[in-house]
Protein backbone atom coordinates (compact mmCIF):
# COMPACT_ATOMS: atom_id res chain seq x y z
CA UNK A 1 0.00 0.00 0.00
CA UNK A 2 0.97 3.40 -0.96
CA UNK A 3 0.87 6.61 1.25
CA UNK A 4 1.54 10.58 1.39
CA UNK A 5 4.88 11.39 1.46
CA UNK A 6 5.58 13.96 4.65
CA UNK A 7 5.01 17.13 3.93
CA UNK A 8 6.70 20.04 6.38
CA UNK A 9 5.49 22.94 4.29
CA UNK A 10 2.65 24.11 7.65
CA UNK A 11 5.13 23.50 10.36
CA UNK A 12 7.95 25.31 8.97
CA UNK A 13 5.16 28.32 7.87
CA UNK A 14 4.60 28.05 12.06
CA UNK A 15 8.02 28.89 13.07
CA UNK A 16 9.02 31.81 15.19
CA UNK A 17 12.08 33.66 16.59
CA UNK A 18 12.50 30.58 19.07
CA UNK A 19 10.93 27.99 17.95
CA UNK A 20 7.32 25.83 16.56
CA UNK A 21 4.00 27.63 17.75
CA UNK A 22 2.21 25.68 19.50
CA UNK A 23 -1.33 26.68 18.31
CA UNK A 24 -2.90 27.77 14.69
CA UNK A 25 -6.29 29.05 13.97
CA UNK A 26 -7.28 27.27 10.63
CA UNK A 27 -3.40 27.31 9.03
CA UNK A 28 -2.79 30.91 10.14
CA UNK A 29 -0.18 30.43 13.48
CA UNK A 30 -1.36 32.10 16.74
CA UNK A 31 1.38 33.66 18.11
CA UNK A 32 -0.16 35.24 21.12
CA UNK A 33 -0.06 31.91 22.40
CA UNK A 34 3.75 31.73 22.37
CA UNK A 35 5.53 27.92 22.82
CA UNK A 36 6.03 25.14 24.82
CA UNK A 37 8.50 22.14 25.30
CA UNK A 38 5.93 19.57 24.54
CA UNK A 39 5.97 20.66 21.19
CA UNK A 40 9.30 21.69 20.07
CA UNK A 41 10.13 18.35 21.70
CA UNK A 42 7.81 16.42 19.46
CA UNK A 43 9.73 18.72 16.37
CA UNK A 44 12.63 17.56 17.62
CA UNK A 45 11.88 13.94 17.65
CA UNK A 46 10.03 14.00 13.92
CA UNK A 47 13.02 15.87 12.48
CA UNK A 48 15.70 13.28 13.63
CA UNK A 49 13.29 10.53 12.56
CA UNK A 50 13.05 11.69 9.02
CA UNK A 51 14.59 10.10 6.48
CA UNK A 52 14.70 12.95 3.78
CA UNK A 53 16.90 15.60 5.14
CA UNK A 54 16.18 18.86 3.99
CA UNK A 55 16.76 22.85 4.32
CA UNK A 56 13.79 22.64 6.57
CA UNK A 57 14.17 19.57 8.31
CA UNK A 58 17.56 20.92 9.30
CA UNK A 59 15.62 24.82 10.51
CA UNK A 60 13.68 22.97 12.58
CA UNK A 61 16.28 20.61 14.02
CA UNK A 62 18.56 23.10 15.08
CA UNK A 63 15.98 26.13 16.48
CA UNK A 64 14.05 22.73 18.42
CA UNK A 65 17.30 22.02 20.00
CA UNK A 66 18.03 25.34 20.65
CA UNK A 67 14.96 25.92 22.45
CA UNK A 68 15.76 22.56 24.48
CA UNK A 69 18.66 24.31 25.69
CA UNK A 70 17.61 27.53 26.48
CA UNK A 71 14.20 25.68 28.44
CA UNK A 72 16.60 23.33 30.43
CA UNK A 73 17.21 24.09 34.49
CA UNK A 74 20.61 23.03 36.17
CA UNK A 75 18.72 20.02 37.56
CA UNK A 76 17.61 18.52 34.56
CA UNK A 77 14.20 19.37 34.25
CA UNK A 78 12.47 21.53 31.85
CA UNK A 79 10.66 25.22 31.98
CA UNK A 80 7.52 24.59 29.79
CA UNK A 81 6.02 27.12 28.28
CA UNK A 82 7.68 30.66 26.79
CA UNK A 83 5.93 33.35 26.07
CA UNK A 84 5.90 34.88 22.36
CA UNK A 85 8.19 37.49 23.59
CA UNK A 86 11.08 34.53 24.31
CA UNK A 87 10.46 34.81 28.21
CA UNK A 88 9.97 31.27 29.82
CA UNK A 89 6.98 31.26 32.40
CA UNK A 90 7.17 28.95 35.50
CA UNK A 91 9.72 27.00 37.09
CA UNK A 92 11.23 23.86 35.83
CA UNK A 93 9.19 20.52 35.84
CA UNK A 94 9.52 17.08 35.43
CA UNK A 95 6.15 16.53 34.15
CA UNK A 96 5.60 15.17 30.39
CA UNK A 97 7.39 17.74 29.04
CA UNK A 98 10.52 16.93 31.06
CA UNK A 99 9.60 13.28 29.27
CA UNK A 100 8.94 14.17 25.73
CA UNK A 101 12.64 16.52 26.13
CA UNK A 102 14.10 13.05 26.94
CA UNK A 103 12.57 11.15 24.59
CA UNK A 104 13.16 13.43 21.75
CA UNK A 105 16.76 14.44 22.77
CA UNK A 106 17.50 10.41 23.25
CA UNK A 107 16.11 9.53 19.69
CA UNK A 108 18.40 12.34 18.05
CA UNK A 109 21.66 10.48 19.82
CA UNK A 110 20.13 7.47 17.71
CA UNK A 111 18.95 8.92 14.74
CA UNK A 112 22.40 11.57 13.84
CA UNK A 113 24.24 10.53 11.57
CA UNK A 114 26.76 13.24 11.43
CA UNK A 115 27.63 13.49 15.15
CA UNK A 116 26.90 17.27 16.21
CA UNK A 117 23.45 16.75 16.71
CA UNK A 118 24.10 13.80 19.04
CA UNK A 119 26.82 15.16 20.70
CA UNK A 120 25.03 18.15 22.06
CA UNK A 121 21.77 15.92 22.76
CA UNK A 122 23.80 14.06 25.20
CA UNK A 123 24.92 16.79 26.69
CA UNK A 124 21.58 18.14 27.73
CA UNK A 125 20.75 14.50 28.82
CA UNK A 126 23.90 14.45 30.94
CA UNK A 127 21.21 16.10 33.87
CA UNK A 128 17.98 15.04 32.54
CA UNK A 129 18.49 11.03 32.56
CA UNK A 130 18.59 11.27 36.01
CA UNK A 131 15.51 13.32 36.63
CA UNK A 132 12.60 11.05 37.97
CA UNK A 133 8.89 12.05 38.16
CA UNK A 134 5.50 10.19 39.69
CA UNK A 135 3.44 10.36 36.45
CA UNK A 136 2.93 7.62 34.32
CA UNK A 137 3.18 9.05 30.93
CA UNK A 138 6.04 11.10 31.72
CA UNK A 139 8.22 8.54 32.82
CA UNK A 140 6.91 6.73 29.61
CA UNK A 141 8.03 9.39 27.57
CA UNK A 142 11.45 9.33 29.35
CA UNK A 143 11.84 5.62 29.09
CA UNK A 144 11.44 5.65 25.55
CA UNK A 145 14.33 8.22 25.10
CA UNK A 146 16.51 6.12 27.48
CA UNK A 147 16.27 2.93 25.33
CA UNK A 148 16.76 4.97 22.25
CA UNK A 149 20.09 6.07 24.23
CA UNK A 150 20.85 2.42 25.22
CA UNK A 151 20.84 1.14 21.72
CA UNK A 152 23.81 3.36 20.81
CA UNK A 153 25.90 2.87 24.39
CA UNK A 154 24.48 0.02 25.49
CA UNK A 155 25.93 0.37 28.74
CA UNK A 156 24.93 4.09 29.41
CA UNK A 157 24.51 3.44 33.61
CA UNK A 158 22.20 6.50 33.63
CA UNK A 159 19.74 5.08 30.57
CA UNK A 160 19.74 2.17 32.34
CA UNK A 161 18.83 3.06 36.01
CA UNK A 162 16.00 5.04 34.31
CA UNK A 163 14.65 2.47 32.25
CA UNK A 164 15.04 0.57 35.72
CA UNK A 165 13.05 2.89 37.40
CA UNK A 166 9.95 3.36 34.75
CA UNK A 167 9.59 -0.21 34.42
CA UNK A 168 9.45 -0.58 38.47
CA UNK A 169 6.92 2.56 38.25
CA UNK A 170 4.97 1.35 35.10
CA UNK A 171 4.60 -2.20 35.43
CA UNK A 172 1.24 -3.01 37.00
CA UNK A 173 -1.11 -5.65 36.30
CA UNK A 174 -4.42 -5.22 34.76
CA UNK A 175 -7.49 -4.61 36.71
CA UNK A 176 -9.52 -7.41 35.36
CA UNK A 177 -9.92 -9.58 32.34
CA UNK A 178 -12.33 -7.32 31.04
CA UNK A 179 -10.73 -3.97 31.52
CA UNK A 180 -6.82 -5.63 30.35
CA UNK A 181 -5.60 -2.36 31.57
CA UNK A 182 -3.24 -0.95 34.24
CA UNK A 183 -5.46 2.62 34.88
CA UNK A 184 -9.00 2.94 35.55
CA UNK A 185 -9.18 5.01 33.04
CA UNK A 186 -8.17 5.68 29.43
CA UNK A 187 -7.23 9.45 29.09
CA UNK A 188 -4.22 10.47 26.30
CA UNK A 189 -1.49 9.43 24.58
CA UNK A 190 -2.63 5.52 26.04
CA UNK A 191 -0.12 3.69 24.10
CA UNK A 192 2.70 5.16 25.33
CA UNK A 193 2.78 3.44 28.04
CA UNK A 194 2.71 -0.05 26.99
CA UNK A 195 4.90 1.37 24.36
CA UNK A 196 7.67 2.22 26.89
CA UNK A 197 7.16 -1.20 28.71
CA UNK A 198 8.19 -2.79 25.60
CA UNK A 199 11.35 -0.80 25.49
CA UNK A 200 11.98 -1.74 28.69
CA UNK A 201 10.95 -5.45 28.27
CA UNK A 202 13.70 -5.34 25.56
CA UNK A 203 16.52 -3.37 27.20
CA UNK A 204 15.89 -5.45 30.38
CA UNK A 205 15.80 -8.81 28.38
CA UNK A 206 12.53 -9.52 30.22
CA UNK A 207 10.24 -11.77 27.85
CA UNK A 208 7.86 -11.70 30.52
CA UNK A 209 7.15 -7.59 30.34
CA UNK A 210 7.34 -7.89 27.01
CA UNK A 211 4.63 -10.71 26.84
CA UNK A 212 2.17 -9.23 29.46
CA UNK A 213 2.55 -5.35 28.04
CA UNK A 214 1.19 -7.05 24.52
CA UNK A 215 -1.41 -8.10 25.96
CA UNK A 216 -2.18 -4.62 27.48
CA UNK A 217 -1.34 -3.27 23.83
CA UNK A 218 -3.40 -5.66 21.93
CA UNK A 219 -6.84 -4.80 24.18
CA UNK A 220 -6.12 -1.32 23.88
CA UNK A 221 -5.99 -1.66 19.79
CA UNK A 222 -9.20 -3.47 20.03
CA UNK A 223 -10.93 -0.96 22.53
CA UNK A 224 -10.03 1.50 19.81
CA UNK A 225 -11.11 -0.08 17.00
CA UNK A 226 -15.13 0.02 15.51
CA UNK A 227 -15.13 -2.31 12.88
CA UNK A 228 -12.32 -1.84 9.85
CA UNK A 229 -11.15 1.77 11.39
CA UNK A 230 -9.88 3.15 14.50
CA UNK A 231 -12.52 5.13 16.94
CA UNK A 232 -10.15 5.83 19.58
CA UNK A 233 -10.20 7.33 22.66
CA UNK A 234 -11.80 11.45 22.52
CA UNK A 235 -10.74 14.31 24.69
CA UNK A 236 -13.30 13.38 27.18
CA UNK A 237 -11.25 9.92 28.29
CA UNK A 238 -13.08 6.74 28.86
CA UNK A 239 -13.33 5.49 32.17
CA UNK A 240 -14.13 1.77 32.97
CA UNK A 241 -17.56 0.70 32.74
CA UNK A 242 -18.66 3.88 31.37
CA UNK A 243 -19.82 4.54 28.29
CA UNK A 244 -17.50 5.18 25.67
CA UNK A 245 -17.94 8.64 24.40
CA UNK A 246 -16.81 8.83 19.82
CA UNK A 247 -15.47 12.16 19.98
CA UNK A 248 -13.64 14.30 19.75
CA UNK A 249 -10.82 12.25 18.48
CA UNK A 250 -7.57 13.22 18.90
CA UNK A 251 -4.48 13.03 16.61
CA UNK A 252 -2.03 12.40 19.53
CA UNK A 253 -3.94 9.29 20.41
CA UNK A 254 -3.31 7.99 16.85
CA UNK A 255 0.20 8.94 16.66
CA UNK A 256 0.82 6.87 19.66
CA UNK A 257 -0.69 4.00 19.00
CA UNK A 258 1.09 3.91 15.43
CA UNK A 259 4.54 4.38 17.53
CA UNK A 260 3.20 1.70 19.98
CA UNK A 261 2.30 -0.74 17.19
CA UNK A 262 5.52 -0.26 15.28
CA UNK A 263 7.79 -0.98 18.41
CA UNK A 264 5.68 -4.50 19.25
CA UNK A 265 5.89 -5.20 15.39
CA UNK A 266 9.87 -4.73 15.37
CA UNK A 267 9.93 -7.24 18.16
CA UNK A 268 7.64 -10.01 17.08
CA UNK A 269 7.24 -9.32 13.71
CA UNK A 270 3.48 -10.25 14.16
CA UNK A 271 1.10 -9.06 11.14
CA UNK A 272 -1.53 -7.67 13.62
CA UNK A 273 0.67 -4.79 14.21
CA UNK A 274 1.53 -3.63 10.91
CA UNK A 275 -2.50 -3.80 10.50
CA UNK A 276 -3.04 -1.74 13.15
CA UNK A 277 -0.20 0.84 11.82
CA UNK A 278 -2.25 0.93 8.33
CA UNK A 279 -5.35 1.48 10.31
CA UNK A 280 -3.55 4.44 12.00
CA UNK A 281 -2.63 5.58 9.29
CA UNK A 282 -5.89 5.73 7.32
CA UNK A 283 -7.30 7.32 9.84
CA UNK A 284 -5.61 10.44 8.99
CA UNK A 285 -6.82 9.23 5.23
CA UNK A 286 -10.38 9.78 6.03
CA UNK A 287 -11.23 6.09 7.09
CA UNK A 288 -12.54 6.81 10.73
CA UNK A 289 -16.10 7.05 12.15
CA UNK A 290 -16.94 9.90 10.05
CA UNK A 291 -14.95 9.35 6.65
CA UNK A 292 -13.10 12.72 7.07
CA UNK A 293 -9.86 13.69 5.96
CA UNK A 294 -8.19 15.03 8.87
CA UNK A 295 -5.25 16.58 6.95
CA UNK A 296 -4.34 19.31 4.22
CA UNK A 297 -2.48 17.05 1.80
CA UNK A 298 -1.16 20.53 -0.21
CA UNK A 299 0.40 21.95 2.90
CA UNK A 300 1.32 18.41 5.89
CA UNK A 301 -1.07 20.88 8.39
CA UNK A 302 -3.16 18.17 10.21
CA UNK A 303 -6.46 18.76 11.85
CA UNK A 304 -6.58 19.80 15.45
CA UNK A 305 -9.39 16.33 16.45
CA UNK A 306 -12.21 14.53 15.25
CA UNK A 307 -15.42 15.83 16.44
CA UNK A 308 -19.02 14.82 15.92
CA UNK A 309 -19.59 17.61 13.35
CA UNK A 310 -16.36 16.97 11.15
CA UNK A 311 -12.64 17.82 11.98
CA UNK A 312 -11.43 20.68 13.72
CA UNK A 313 -9.64 22.63 11.29
CA UNK A 314 -7.34 24.38 13.19
CA UNK A 315 -3.96 22.90 12.54
CA UNK A 316 -1.72 23.21 15.72
CA UNK A 317 2.04 21.89 16.14
CA UNK A 318 0.62 18.98 18.41
CA UNK A 319 -1.41 17.47 15.27
CA UNK A 320 0.71 17.94 12.62
CA UNK A 321 2.99 16.34 14.49
CA UNK A 322 1.10 13.66 15.18
CA UNK A 323 0.62 13.19 11.32
CA UNK A 324 4.19 13.31 10.45
CA UNK A 325 4.69 11.15 13.05
CA UNK A 326 2.39 8.74 11.83
CA UNK A 327 3.00 9.00 7.93
CA UNK A 328 6.66 8.34 9.01
CA UNK A 329 6.02 4.84 10.38
CA UNK A 330 4.09 4.39 6.80
CA UNK A 331 7.29 4.56 5.50
CA UNK A 332 8.20 1.88 7.32
CA UNK A 333 5.43 -0.56 5.95
CA UNK A 334 6.73 0.42 2.58
CA UNK A 335 9.67 -0.61 3.18
CA UNK A 336 8.49 -4.19 4.82
CA UNK A 337 9.57 -7.11 2.43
Amino acid sequence: MMFPNSKFNHLSSMIGPYGVFEHAKHDRVRHEHGYCVDDVARVLLVVAREQEKSTEVDVLSNISLSFLKEAQCSDGTFMNRRSPTGAFLGSGSNADCWGRAVWSLGNAVAQDSDGFLAQESMGLLATSLNVRSPWPRSMAFATLGAAEVLSVFPTHRAALELVRDAARLLRRPNLNHEWQWPEERLTYANAVLPEAMLAAGAVLADDSLVHETLVQLRWLVATETNGNHLSVTSSKGHRRGSRYEMFDQQPIEVAALCDACARALDLTGSYEWSRAMELAVQWFLGNNDLGEMMFNPLTGGGYDGLTANGPNMNQGAESTLALLSTLQRAQLLEMAP
